[in-house]
């Protein structure tokens, strides 16, 4: 599987400026509203040392990461929902995405405008959560009808039906369905109101873009984070950012150094996106290759040999399971085997994030 992250907020909040640093790319990025019009893409490796550690061990062909793919999806702005600023639009590129990042301007630049004239990190997140609630409840009053109707004829329906009707009574009150994850759990586990693709059941990542001096000022951050209570949310300078992505590693560790934070916003974008979405990655390796694959948490063997191809996970037989670390102690394959380290695991192991593994297969 892979992971893709919508990149929103209004205009001039460093959503492109943030992107091209995401993904190195050097896409528009202005200072006036819509200069990105069709969502602009990109796949990018993710970080992971493990990969490197591994490699010097088994002399393989080739590394392959996992991957996460950003969109850089165009300002959403008030009326959205009702096609202001090309809106539905821009709405239905937020469908396709496994997770929104909506990032909010929290710093101050006199040479770059605010759509709204001022800057209120408050309002803009209350701007964005209200046209993506404004579209779910276009959505829900669009299907609430048929499916109350079909949900008399057939009981089957009934739960659906009660379901989409307390999301309903959410969105009425101008409340994101993520607020409400006991609610959120049973919507995206029923089939009538999963394939909605209700844009508030989409996980949600808080994207503080701050002034320098914010990276390290726990007082500001507090304050910031108690604008999403019970949310997720980061902080970074999407300039730094920028600044980054053109610099030798060392010379970034050094940059990164001199403000007082230890790692990149792409690394702790994509920790977050992966704790929040419930996601983690397992390794594979040998001659041929050394790869990092993403499953969801909770994911058994034969679930995970069916993300490398779908026919290792109809004919899974079992798989032998190494845990990184004892591997990289030990020295060599043959070496955790010698001294019991490697587990041979059946159809229902739970695969945990620092497994190497060999599938076991007959097809």
């Amino acid at each position: 599987m892979s992971l893709s992250i919508g990149i929103v907020g209004l205009p001039n909040v460093g959503k492109s400026t943030l992107f091209n640093a995401l993904t190195k790319n050097d896409i528009l990025a202005a200072n006036y509203p819509f200069a990105t019009i069709e969502p602009n893409t990109g796949i990018v490796p993710i970080p992971d040392p493990r990969l490197i550690q591994l490699a010097d061990l088994f002399k393989p062909e080739k590394i392959t990461p996992a991957t996460v793919t950003f969109v850089d999806i165009a300002g959403l702005v008030a009326g959205a929902s009702q096609g202001e600023g090309l809106g539905n639009q821009f709405l239905s590129h937020i469908r396709e995405v496994d997770a929104i990042a909506m990032v909010v301007r929290a710093f101050s630049k006199d040479d770059v405008q605010h759509v709204e004239a001022t800057i209120d990190p408050k309002r803009d997140i209350a701007i964005i959560q209200t046209e993506l609630v404004l579209a779910d409840l276009q959505t829900v009053d669009k299907r609430l009808p048929a499916l109350d109707k079909e949900a008399k004829a057939d009981a089957k329906l009934k739960p659906s039906a009660e379901l989409l009707n307390q999301a309903k009574t959410m969105l009425d009150e101008n409340t994101p369905l993520w607020q409400d994850q006991s609610l959120l759990k049973k919507l995206r586990e029923a089939e009538e109101t999963r394939h909605l693709q209700l844009l508030t059941m989409k996980p949600i990542l808080y994207v503080f873009n701050v002034n320098e001096a914010d990276l390290t000022d726990v007082v500001r951050q507090q304050e910031l984070n108690n604008l999403v209570a019970q949310s997720h949310a980061l902080f970074i300078n999407a300039q730094m950012e920028s600044d980054l992505k053109d610099l030798p590693a060392n010379e970034a560790d050094e940059l990164l150094k001199s403000v007082g934070i230890s790692e990149p916003g792409l690394t702790k974008l994509i920790k977050l996106a992966y704790e929040t979405i419930g996601l983690q990655s397992f390794l594979t390796a040998g001659p041929k290759e050394v790869r990092a694959w993403t499953v969801a948490k909770g994911a058994t063997a034969p679930e995970a040999a069916g993300v490398i191809h779908t026919d290792f996970q109809k004919g899974f037989i079992a798989a032998d399971v190494v845990k990184y670390d004892d591997l990289i102690a030990t020295g060599s394959l043959s070496a955790a085997r010698a001294a019991g380290k490697v587990r041979t695991e059946g159809k229902s192991y739970v695969m945990q994030p620092d497994d190497v593994v060999e599938f076991k297969f007959n097809v």
